[in-house]
């Protein structure tokens, strides 16, 4: 199970393990020192190439539509140094990626980002894990911005949004189970309204 790290919560780690599924979770700010304390070591053995560290490491690289993309992916369940892994239900590897993008006529970008996971160290496991889980969400918000402007829409007050964002989430599915039509979300959208 992939979460963001808004779902980085002891709770939400106990209730997946009881389930006996496995956990990859993106770290942030959100949780105390979690997050510094992981990205400093990490960031740190890699500076030091994880000379005497255990780690598995793989990287890909991605050519297409005027931009090249290099992840790399670093994974060790070396996590006694971390006085908090007790807290984390069954918690082995700690994981670093870092997508370094090119386009043609931008300036090159580097982005680093920190997860917890309750899997072994398999770096190549571990970025198709958190490709996935981008993917998904990627193609959910294109899907609402595109066949449903959302990204236009002015609601504001917090129930309205809520409501609103339900019924394009169910509009979405409807659309995706219609099957006599080969157009995209936003085509099929167009035909119902004039159908």
């Amino acid at each position: 199970m992939t979460i963001d790290a808004i779902g980085c919560q002891k709770n939400i780690v106990a209730n997946i393990i009881e389930k006996e599924a496995d956990y990859v979770i993106s770290l942030k700010g959100n949780q105390g020192n979690l997050h510094k304390e992981i990205k400093d070591y990490l960031d740190w053995a890699e500076r030091i190439g994880f000379t005497e560290i255990g780690y598995d490491y793989c990287e890909t690289l991605e050519k297409g539509h005027g931009r090249i993309e290099a992840r790399r992916c670093w994974v060790t369940e070396e996590i006694g140094w971390l006085e908090s892994k007790e807290d984390w239900k069954n918690l082995k590897t700690v994981v670093m990626v870092e997508a370094i993008r090119e386009v043609i006529g931008k300036e090159k970008t580097v982005e680093r980002r920190y997860f917890i996971s309750s899997l072994e160290a398999n770096a190549t496991e571990l970025l198709r894990c958190v490709r996935g889980h981008w993917a998904i969400e990627n193609e959910l918000h294109w899907c609402l911005d595109i066949g449903f402007r959302e990204d236009n829409c002015q609601v504001r007050e917090a129930v309205s949004a809520e409501n609103l964002a339900t019924l394009r989430h169910i509009g979405i599915n409807l659309l995706k189970q219609e099957k006599s039509s080969k157009r995209g979300i936003e085509g099929k959208r167009w035909e119902s309204r004039l159908g």
